[in-house]
């Protein structure tokens, strides 16, 4: 009866190494775990979504040089909306942006960390769950993918 399980082993040990090689090109890196299907096809051209391709938060993250420089600018700020505990958004989507319940129509704002560091966004009405910021915008004021950060949110 044992050499009978010896094939039924080897097959389940094929089975299950199979996928290794996807766990290696992912790696550790949370940001290449995104969900699929909410990428366009490899080479197709979509300013609000990142390559499918993109397997590191350096290649999601899309936002040049100037787009970066003007989301740190010293923002004209509002009112206060209020304190959010924020986690990374999905990182397909590009730009600077914060989706909470705090507003209930999109309009510029800003995002502002204890530390004093702000980054001027879109903010977003939320369709349920916590509040959630771009991936442009965690990277801009240097936080890192798993930080859980407290944010202050200004009308803009």
């Amino acid at each position: 009866m044992t050499h009978v399980h010896a094939p039924v082993l080897v097959l389940c040990a094929v089975v299950a190494l199979g996928g290794c090689d996807r766990l290696r090109s992912v790696g550790d890196d949370p940001v290449a775990a995104a969900p699929q299907g909410t990428q366009p096809s490899a080479g197709a051209a979509s300013p609000g979504l990142a390559p499918q391709v993109a397997r590191t938060a350096t290649a999601f993250d899309r936002t040049t040089e100037a787009e970066k420089a003007a989301a740190l600018a010293r923002p004209v700020a509002g009112a206060e909306l209020g304190r959010l505990v924020v986690s990374l958004g999905n990182p397909a989507e590009q730009g600077f942006w914060l989706r909470s319940s705090l507003v209930e129509t999109a309009r510029p704002g800003v995002v502002r960390l204890a530390s004093g560091k702000t980054a001027q966004v879109e903010l977003l009405p939320a369709s349920g769950g916590g509040a959630q910021l771009s991936l442009a915008a965690y990277r801009a004021l240097g936080l890192g993918l798993t930080d859980l950060p407290t944010v202050t949110v200004l009308t803009r």
